[in-house]
């Protein structure tokens, strides 16, 4: 399949597919006239690397979660410990978006939003 027809069928913009190639995971055949000519395999792996990217991993994390997939003696606990990591990873993005709310909420709240000149937002934003 060309493609377009890997793009649909994996839900992957052609360019996205482009550079999954040149970064080397996933490799097409070429036909005589140099396009690229995507198996079964390759779609599968395709959407495979779409969902872990839809999941928020790394392209090196997708590179090992791939690699691990492919390997038919791998130990699972290898993939949990992927997959862990990326979790504390969430995790602290989490508390840090929470936080980061709080902060905007707090200085929302405090801030009269009149005509006055004072502002508790500016003031907090140029605080050091």
């Amino acid at each position: 399949m060309n493609i377009g027809d890997v793009s649909e069928r994996t839900g992957l913009p052609a360019k996205t597919i482009r550079y999954y190639e040149d970064i080397g995971l996933v490799r097409p055949a070429r036909d005589t006239n140099g396009y690229r000519v995507f198996r079964d395999t390759d779609a599968h792996k395709l959407a495979f690397l779409g969902r872990a990217r839809a999941l928020g991993f790394s392209i090196e994390d997708c590179r090992t979660l791939l690699a691990l997939y492919e390997d038919d003696d791998r130990a699972s606990a290898d993939v949990k410990a992927v997959a862990t990591e990326h979790l504390h990873q969430i995790e602290d993005k989490i508390a840090q978006l929470q936080a980061m709310r709080d902060t905007l909420n707090e200085l929302v709240h405090c801030c009269a939003g009149d005509n006055r000149p004072d502002c508790p937002i500016l003031k907090d934003l140029a605080r050091h």
